[in-house]
């Protein structure tokens, strides 16, 4: 299987310039907490396009022109690298966009599939709909071991749930055990996070699942990821980090509240236009 994890049309950057990370809302903020982790050096731009979450309902049209235009916007932003930190463009656009941007794009489903088939032999992806559709994490997993079962389920209604903070509602767990009654019939020993919205989910998954069942957080295993690709095109950051700019797409307050509880304070956020159309309205 060819490594679709990063583009290889590349362009030298500067070493201190930031790393671009994007997802459609709040999901992303698992990535970014492993970033911090993992890369504390270097510098961030996080994009959050939430004037058009959810992403898993959209069309694969519609999401290779978001990419295109995100990345676009990131390149604009001089950015060195961008961290895809939404599945279902990683699933839908990576391939084609890798194509025509000259930047190294790190996506997660390579990653977390690798992850996944380390641990386990029977394999749940909960993704959103158009990436459960694309099939791309148990074609990335058949490939690098076709000895395991996985099952895909698509859940629609876990993005909206989490971005308006509505995790802790007896009917988010309610949807989270109709979504894992198929996969729990298949006795699955392994869960994957197939979009970076659910590890927010984590305690009302858990509550459901028996204790054996391993959870697979791709955010981890893309960062990873980043770190190899950064020490070998020799991007890896010599000064001390800035403050991560956030930027979004909608409302900046709704944004800067909702993420409070996952980053632990309330971040500056601004507000951007990644589209031509949105740019002549302003």
């Amino acid at each position: 299987m060819a490594d679709t994890s990063v583009s290889y049309l590349y362009v030298p950057q500067v070493q201190n310039a930031p790393i671009g990370i994007f997802d459609s809302g709040l999901g992303g903020l698992t990535v970014l907490r492993q970033l911090y982790r993992q890369l504390p050096q270097e510098s961030i731009i996080y994009l959050g396009d939430t004037a058009r979450v959810p992403y898993g309902n959209r069309s694969p049209g519609e999401i290779v022109q978001f990419m295109r235009e995100i990345l676009t916007w990131m390149l604009q932003q001089k950015v060195k690298m961008v961290v895809t930190a939404c599945n279902t463009s990683s699933a839908l656009a990576l391939d084609v966009v890798q194509k025509e941007f000259p930047i190294p794009i790190i996506d997660l489903i390579l990653p977390g599939a690798k992850a996944a088939v380390q641990q386990g032999k029977r394999i749940g992806v909960i993704a959103t709909p158009a990436t459960a559709a694309s099939n791309a994490y148990q074609r990335a997993m058949l490939e690098i071991d076709p000895s395991v079962q996985v099952w895909q389920v698509g859940c629609p209604e876990f993005v909206p749930l989490i971005e308006q903070n509505r995790i802790h509602d007896p009917c988010t767990k309610e949807v989270a055990r109709q979504y894992l009654t198929f996969l729990l019939q298949q006795r699955i020993d392994t869960l994957v996070y197939g979009c970076t919205h659910y590890p927010h989910l984590a305690p009302v998954l858990r509550s459901l699942l028996p204790q054996s069942v391993k959870f697979i957080d791709p955010a981890e295993y893309v960062v990873a990821a980043t770190v190899q690709e950064l020490e070998l095109l020799g991007l890896s950051s010599t000064h001390p980090p800035s403050p991560t700019r956030f930027c979004v797409t909608g409302c900046p307050q709704q944004f800067a509240q909702s993420s409070l509880q996952w980053l632990g304070y309330t971040p500056t956020v601004e507000s951007v236009c990644v589209t031509k159309e949105e740019q002549v309205s302003r």
